[in-house]
Order: C-alpha cells, then sequence, then structure tokens
C-alpha cells in the first residue's frame, strides 16, 4: 500500500495520485498555502509522482497528462480551426466552478474524483455551447455554437475546501450568429453505481460565466448552480444570461427555452426524487410521525390544513397513508441540489451543532440532579461573567462561530468553563432583573415573541369569565375600564380561546401540566406596561364549564407572591409553545416553502419577480427539511421540549385555518391586533397606540423601505395593471401558490391583478422572510437561554393553598418553581438547539444586501441601491432609538436594547441582524 507523506491536510494536486495510492506508489502530498479566499486556478497540474516499483516512469513538474491529449475534438464553430475564417468571429468565453469535495462525512467525492479522471481519459469530457437570442428556423428556438471542451479538467485542488476554476475557451461563429443569450453545459463525467457505496455522482457548481463578444460587449451569467452528469441530465444544464425579461420582452431565441425549462422543473409529480433532479413539487406533511408513532398528516383536510413542502416522492409506510423517514442523523430530504447549504454555511451549521452538543453533554457535569435546585443551580450552565467573558464581551460581542470549539482545543483540563454556555445578555448586568412584572410585560412588546399582544376591546368579556372589574379597576390610575378601552390602555395577551380545547389532551399525557391563559395589561402614564392579572382556565369535566383561577401582582414592591410568579411561568411557557410552533415555524418557515416551490416552478430565472424574490429564499428549503428530522417530528425537540408535546403541531394546524395572506403584511397585523390605527398624518399612514412599541416602531419603517424598494422594481418592468393581468408566468406563479402551495386556505388572498397589488404580494412575501423571522428566531437566546425568564414547559399546575404542595412551595419557592419547569434534561436540549437558530451564519447576506454580479441590469441596482442607502438609514435610526432614555420599552430593567431589527449583525450569536431569507 502507499504511503502518503504526513501532512495535516488531505491536499492532493491532481486526483489521479489516487490511482498510485492503490497500485503501490509512494506521493508527497503538497500543503496548500492559507488561503481564506481562493483565486481561480488557471495553472497547469504540477505533479510530483514517485514510483515504488523498478522500471516505472518518474514524471515531475510535468504539465497536466491530458493537456496534449484531444480526445474530444472541437465541433463546428468551436476551437482554432475556424480563427482565420472570414465568415466567423471569435466570442471568447471564461466559465468560473466549483467542483465539489467533502459534504458532510460524504467520502463519495473522493471516490468521484477518481471517476471523473476515469471518464476525461475515455473522451467523455464537459463542454459547452452558446445559445443565440435569435431563432434557428431549422429548431425554433435560438441558434446554437459547437460545443467547445472544457480542458484541464484535473487541475490541483483541495477536496476539504472549494477551489474555483477558470475555465477560458474561444468560439468561432458566423458573424450573423446573433448575441449569446444563454450557455448550454454538458457533464460528461457520468455517474457509476457501486453496490457498497450506491452510487457515486459527479457534480460540479458554475458560479458565473463572462461572454466577451468582438465589439467588447460583456453578457454575463450568473448561474450560482450545480450541474450533475449528462447521463441524470441528459439535455444538460441551461443558463441564461443575467438579463431581466418578462415573457413577453423575451428574445425570440430564448422562449421555447424558457418555457422548456420551467416543464422540466416542474416535473410529472411522479416518482421518487433523487439528488440530483431539480424538480419542484409539493406534498402534504404526512412524514413527522412513524407506524408505531403517527401524527396526524397535515395539509389536505378540513381537518388538518397545512402549507405544502417539498414532495420527495420516497414510498409509503404499509398503511398507505405516511411516508418512509430516512434513518440516520446525515440522512437529508429531497430537496433540490441548489437549495441546500452551500460549504460554508453547512460547516458552520455542523460546527454550531457539535459546538451546542458538547454544551448539553458538558453541561451534565454541572448540573447533576434530575430538576434545578435554585435559580443559581441554573445559572452553573453559564461562563460566569468576569471569568471568561467580561460584562462587555458578553454585550458588545458574544461569542463567535466555533469559539467553543477553540476553547476545546486550548482547553486544559481543569479548566471548569470550558463547554459551558454564553452567558444570555439577559443575565449579565442584573441577574434578577428578569423577574420584575415590569420586565415581563416589556418583552410582551420587545420579546422574542412580540405578535400576540393585542388591544382589549371589549369588558365583561363575551365568553365565561372570573375577571371582574373590581378585580382591574384599583390598578388603572384612578380611570374606569370603560375609560381605559376608550382611550385604548388595556391589552390582552389571549392563550385562552387558543389554547382550551387542547389543554385536557395535554394534561392526560401527565409528564406536563398547562393551563390556558388570559393576561390584561394596562398602559401607565409613563408609557410602559404593567400586568393586572392573569386568569388561568381548566376545561370542565365531560364539556362542562371551565374552572377559572385569577392571580394578582403582589402588592407589596419588595415581596414577591410566588403563586402570582408561578402564574405568570404557565403564561410564558403557554407564549414559548406558541412562539416557537406558530409566530416562528408556521408564519415563517413554513409558510415561505410554498413560495419558494411556486416561485420556481412558475417564473424563469429571468423573471423580475424572481430575481426581486430568490435571495429571501436562501437556505429556507434545507433548514426546512433539517426540522422534519429532528425539530417538529414525532418524538423530536419540540415534542421533548414543549408543553404540547405530541400536538404541538396539530395545534399549529389549527391555527393556520386561520392564516390569511394579507395579514402577513405588517400594517394589516398591526391594525387586525388594534394595536395601531389609520391615520393619513403618522408615518407610513398609521399611528401606534403604544407609541414605544419597539416590533412595531422599527418594523414599519423596514417595511416601508422594502416596499419602496419592490416599488420601483415593478416600476422598471410593467407599464401598467394591463401588463401585470398579461403576463402568464406572473399569473401562473400566484395561482400555484395559492391553489396549491396554500391549497387549504382559500380565504384572505389578493390577485396579482394590478401593480399595487404585486408589490403587496412581492412585499409580505419579502417582509415574512427577513423581518419577522429575524424578530421571532434570532432573541430566542437572549431571552429563553435563562430558562426560567421564559420557560418551555410547565409541569405542574399551581398548588391550592393549604395542600402540601403549597406548604413545599412556601418553604423553598425557587426550587418548587423550577421542579414546575422543564428538568434539566429537557432545558439543556433546549437551550443547545435555540443558541444553533440563534446564531448567523459567517457568509450570511444581510437586508439591503445582494451577492456580487447578481444583475447587470443598471436600473434595478440602482433602485436596489437606494434601498440599501435607506436601510442603513434606519439601522442609524434604530441606534438612536436604544439611546433615548425616553423609550423605557426598549431597554428595560434588563439593560438590553432592541435591536431584533437592527439589519446588519457580524457572525455568532449576536441577538439583532435581519437576513435576507429564513435561513436557519
Amino acid at each position: 500500500m502507499a504511503s502518503a507523506a504526513a501532512n495535516d491536510d488531505f491536499f492532493l494536486k491532481d486526483p489521479r495520485e489516487l490511482f498510485m495510492l492503490f497500485s503501490g506508489g509512494e506521493i508527497t502530498l503538497e500543503k496548500p498555502k492559507p488561503d481564506p479566499v481562493p483565486e481561480p486556478v488557471k495553472d497547469t497540474v504540477n505533479l510530483s509522482v514517485k514510483s515504488s516499483s523498478p522500471g516505472q516512469t518518474v514524471l515531475t513538474n510535468h504539465p497536466s497528462l491530458l493537456d496534449n491529449v484531444k480526445l474530444f475534438g472541437n465541433n463546428l464553430f468551436g476551437g482554432k480551426q475556424g480563427s482565420k475564417d472570414p465568415n466567423l468571429m471569435c466570442i471568447k468565453t471564461s466559465v468560473t466552478l466549483v467542483r465539489s469535495n467533502f459534504r458532510g462525512l460524504d467520502v463519495g467525492n473522493v471516490f468521484s474524483d477518481i471517476l471523473e479522471l476515469g471518464q476525461e481519459l475515455i473522451g467523455n469530457q464537459v463542454t459547452l455551447q452558446l445559445v443565440s437570442n435569435d431563432v434557428d428556423p431549422a429548431t425554433g428556438s435560438g441558434k446554437l455554437s459547437g460545443k467547445v471542451t472544457f480542458e484541464h479538467w484535473t487541475k490541483p485542488r483541495n477536496l476539504l475546501r472549494s477551489t474555483p476554476f477558470e475555465f477560458n475557451m474561444d468560439f468561432y461563429v458566423p458573424k450573423n450568429f446573433g448575441t449569446p443569450g444563454a450557455i448550454l453545459v454538458f457533464n460528461g463525467h457520468n455517474n457509476l453505481d457501486v453496490p457498497i457505496l450506491s452510487t457515486i455522482t459527479t457534480e460540479f457548481k458554475i458560479t458565473d460565466a463572462h461572454v466577451v463578444m468582438p465589439d467588447k460587449n460583456v453578457i454575463g451569467f450568473f448561474c450560482n448552480s450545480w450541474v450533475f452528469a449528462s447521463d441524470m441530465d441528459k439535455d444538460g444544464r441551461l443558463f441564461f444570461a443575467n438579463k431581466l425579461y418578462t415573457p413577453a420582452s423575451t428574445p425570440a431565441g430564448l422562449k421555447k427555452l424558457r418555457a422548456n425549462e420551467l416543464k422540466e422543473i416542474q416535473g410529472d409529480g411522479t416518482g421518487e426524487r433523487k439528488e440530483w433532479d431539480r424538480i419542484y413539487d409539493y406534498d402534504v406533511y404526512n412524514d413527522l410521525g412513524k407506524p408505531d408513532d403517527p401524527r396526524p398528516t397535515l395539509g389536505g383536510s378540513k381537518e388538518y390544513p397545512y402549507p405544502r413542502r417539498c414532495r420527495t416522492g420516497r414510498k409509503l409506510n404499509p398503511d398507505g397513508k405516511t411516508e418512509t423517514r430516512l434513518a440516520g442523523s446525515l440522512a437529508n430530504n429531497y430537496i433540490p441540489r441548489d437549495e441546500q447549504f452551500d460549504e460554508v454555511k453547512k460547516s458552520g451549521f455542523l460546527g454550531n451543532s457539535l459546538k451546542g452538543k458538547k454544551h448539553q453533554n458538558v453541561a451534565s457535569l454541572f448540573v447533576h440532579e434530575q430538576d434545578f435546585e435554585s435559580f443559581d443551580h441554573v445559572r452553573e450552565l453559564y461562563v460566569p461573567v468576569g471569568e471568561e467573558s467580561s460584562v462587555e464581551e458578553v454585550i458588545n460581542n458574544q461569542q463567535q462561530p466555533f469559539e467553543l470549539i477553540r476553547q476545546f482545543v486550548k482547553a486544559s483540563g481543569d479548566n471548569k468553563n470550558a463547554f459551558k454556555y454564553p452567558m444570555p445578555r439577559l443575565i449579565a448586568v442584573n441577574k434578577d432583573a428578569w423577574t420584575q412584572d415590569t420586565e415581563f410585560a416589556r418583552q410582551v412588546l420587545a420579546g422574542m415573541n412580540p405578535l400576540l399582544i393585542e388591544t382589549l376591546k371589549e369588558f365583561p368579556l363575551k365568553r365565561p369569565s372570573a375577571v371582574t372589574a373590581e378585580i382591574v379597576e384599583p390598578q388603572l390610575e384612578g380611570l374606569t375600564i370603560g375609560e381605559a378601552l376608550a382611550k385604548k390602555r388595556l391589552f390582552v395577551l389571549d392563550y385562552h380561546d387558543r389554547l382550551l380545547g387542547y389543554i385536557q389532551r395535554i394534561n392526560d399525557l401527565k409528564t406536563s401540566q398547562a393551563y390556558a391563559s388570559w393576561t390584561l395589561f394596562y398602559l401607565t402614564k409613563d408609557g410602559t406596561l404593567k400586568p393586572i392579572c392573569i386568569e388561568l382556565a381548566l376545561p370542565g369535566k365531560d364539556g362542562g364549564k371551565p374552572t377559572f383561577r385569577v392571580f394578582l401582582p403582589s402588592r407589596e414592591k419588595d415581596t414577591k407572591d410566588w403563586a402570582w410568579e408561578l402564574a405568570k411561568a404557565h403564561v410564558l411557557s403557554n407564549d414559548a409553545a406558541f412562539h416557537q410552533v406558530i409566530s416562528h415555524w408556521l408564519r415563517t418557515h413554513a409558510a415561505i416553502e410554498p413560495f419558494i416551490i411556486a416561485t420556481n416552478r412558475q417564473l424563469s430565472i429571468m423573471h423580475p419577480v424572481h430575481k426581486a424574490l430568490v435571495s429571501h429564499y436562501k437556505n429556507t428549503m434545507d433548514i426546512n427539511q433539517a426540522a422534519r428530522k429532528s425539530l417538529i417530528n414525532a418524538g423530536g425537540i419540540v415534542e421533548t421540549t414543549f408543553t404540547p408535546q405530541k400536538y404541538s403541531m396539530e395545534i399549529s394546524s389549527k391555527v393556520y385555518a386561520g392564516w390569511r395572506f394579507i395579514d402577513q403584511a405588517l400594517p394589516n397585523d398591526l391594525l387586525k391586533r388594534g394595536m395601531a390605527v389609520r391615520d393619513p398624518s403618522a408615518p407610513h399612514g398609521l399611528k401606534l397606540v403604544i407609541e414605544d412599541y419597539p416590533y412595531a416602531k422599527d418594523g414599519l419603517d423596514l417595511w416601508a423601505a422594502i416596499r419602496a424598494w419592490v416599488k420601483d422594481h415593478i416600476d422598471i418592468f410593467y407599464a401598467d395593471d394591463k401588463a401585470v393581468k398579461a403576463d402568464e408566468e406572473l399569473q401562473n406563479w400566484w395561482t400555484d401558490a395559492r391553489t396549491k402551495g396554500h391549497a387549504d386556505i382559500t380565504e384572505g388572498w389578493i390577485l396579482a391583478d394590478s401593480k399595487d397589488n404585486l408589490v403587496q404580494i412581492i412585499t409580505t412575501i419579502a417582509w415574512v422572510a427577513s423581518c419577522h423571522h429575524a424578530a421571532v428566531n434570532f432573541g430566542q437566546y437572549l431571552y429563553a437561554g435563562f430558562m426560567p425568564n421564559h420557560p418551555s414547559m410547565t409541569r405542574k399546575l399551581i398548588p391550592e393553598e393549604g395542600t402540601p404542595e403549597w406548604d413545599a412551595l412556601q418553604l423553598n419557592p425557587e426550587k418548587y418553581m423550577l421542579s414546575m419547569l422543564a428538568n434539566a434534561v429537557q432545558s439543556k436540549l433546549n437551550i443547545t438547539t435555540i443558541e444553533i437558530l440563534s446564531t448567523h451564519a459567517s457568509n450570511e447576506e444581510y437586508l439591503g444586501e445582494r451577492p456580487a454580479g447578481w444583475t447587470d441590469d443598471e436600473r434595478v441596482k440602482a433602485a436596489f441601491k437606494k434601498f440599501s442607502t435607506r436601510i442603513e438609514e434606519i439601522s442609524a435610526l434604530i441606534k438612536s432609538r436604544n439611546k433615548d432614555p425616553a423609550n423605557k420599552n426598549r431597554l428595560g430593567a434588563v439593560k438590553v436594547p432592541y435591536e431584533l431589527l437592527q439589519p446588519k449583525s457580524g457572525p455568532g450569536l449576536t441577538n439583532k441582524g435581519i437576513p435576507n431569507s429564513v435561513s436557519i
């Protein structure tokens, strides 16, 4: 067996060296120089081989073995043979691509290198053709150039890090060929079926291409897509030039290709999807449970409506209803290859997952008991302020990606802080400020779930209730309830109507215990909220009337009423569950996926609406398939750590029945909840009922900025409403999204029948994917990372006075409260999860940003530049608001500014930043 020189990196200068490894040769591996942003490789191969067998040839610094072998000659109008023909013109083309490397623990990529080499040697190579905007009468499609081969394919590369390669080629075409509007790529490296390894696939990612015409005009191609072997994609991969066209304005030579590509992407709705497929189709959520642990199929019925997810086509279980689940933690559900995390995102996600698992496991060394004993006992999970991190570091820097892995490398055996969780900013300045009632109320406006508070519209309530005027009015600063209602000073957080129907089923599980909660708040004269009372309800037996308990804040400023504290914990547990499966999962992750599928099925990549939305879809399908595998599935993290347990997703289905697209627009949402009223003289035409409502205040500025940009973008391509209605792709897209992607919801839609409606549609999708998601996602660790502040689970009901349980509460209230909340195992699993979810990738793309070269249209770039500038202005405005002491709801007793809608962020756990998409 060959021996390789000792080396820290697995780096092959040429994949042919693998042949020498298996044949007994001795190879010197060359370590690459550090290069965080590799330049495209253009040089010939430097191959260093020393034979271990007598008589074999030694090659040193030899050009690539394929350099002088023309196994696939250039066709007509291809190579140098046309250079002197006066009837031909030369079109110079460059293509930059990245070859596949290790994806996770996929060793198949090593073998794919061997396979690619073998394919090159037998003449199965990668070729490129140009497609003209002008029609070839013989085909009815664009004129085709001859094929040109990607020569010097086997260039040196690092199997662990993506290396861009640039290929330059000349095309000689007739002078009447016209302007290239597309390129056609054939990956001739056929796949190989190996019983042990399954199918070894050959793939590469074309990042971009440039065509230089004889007049020096440059045509760009923004590709950013994976190309599989032509035996899996027999017609090759088509990439259109980086131009935007509605169907009506598409060059004649591209119209047929445009339509055919959409048909290919739509598929025929049959068969099991394979890794190399590029098909977008819909399916119901029938893959969450198992035959021995079933869950309802979500979607496709009146009883359990739901948005659709990406169809995989896997076979059904013997029950004929549920889709088989993939085994193994590394197994992925099918999504199109281009929707998968890129290398940086995937390595960061896996690294953060590993870091979180280390936290979870090593934290057990510091928490031995099943239940926490005290709040200080919970605090032992975190790196103490002043030891590994100062308060300033916690507040300003947080933990950067892989910081805990770095600590692992350097940590000595007696480093007691290695692998502890980062200190949540909530308790970094004041470890007890979170217990204050004012902070409990403030987080309803500026916490991780600020979307549920609404004005109280009437009193007494129409439903049965134990809350009376005698309970409420003494706390209203001299106002009557009627006066407070008229002045819009009373607000509610209502989980009574939303949860009462499930409380008995949840409590029958025995492992968690819950109430249907209803919490009343009053807006004080200083503009802050204070809680008035909490009503907790249990359903009556056999359909009888519910039973109620009402809890009031302690009247003594420095004395805690622990029954009130337990009541707050039950409210927060309801809020945590509703936040995770409704505000977060349902309204962003699940609701956006059908729009992603519809956009790819019905809108060409050349369509201006596709271009506007595509950045708002990045990584969403990948994180969603991961969630179906381990987060929202039967026995997954949500069911393990949140009070509703096995009913969590079922409850989200019931809430989705009332989901309306028009209500996802921030202004409409605020109006519906009574948190704003129409006022033409107010900014954005809305006056906030609570002026210092951070989520709404910052959100309206961002909403208006997004809408202004979308309007500018749409104005470029549509002259009037008639042009919108005449756009067949656009109409098919919106019909597909409504009637297939969200097929169970028939109300609350607007039609794409005018420019204004189209702007509203695109703005709403972009808002939900960016700002809405950021507001409910990146504050999770900030507010729930310290479990008692926002517990995900309650395991006991509140004891009655005079019982042994009540006595235990009075004797040791912290211990009793913690015995009621999530235990240590559940807490660590939840903390680990939300730490991962709250962490930004190092290559995140934020609101107001687009990848380099995303469009060649100067009008589109100018409109987006205007938008980017406005986002920067809003960022400065948010900073100034947070510094204004008059805005008391933005900082609170915990001294944490509201930055969840601060657009930009660095990587890591920063508690701010708005990615363009639902990317985590």
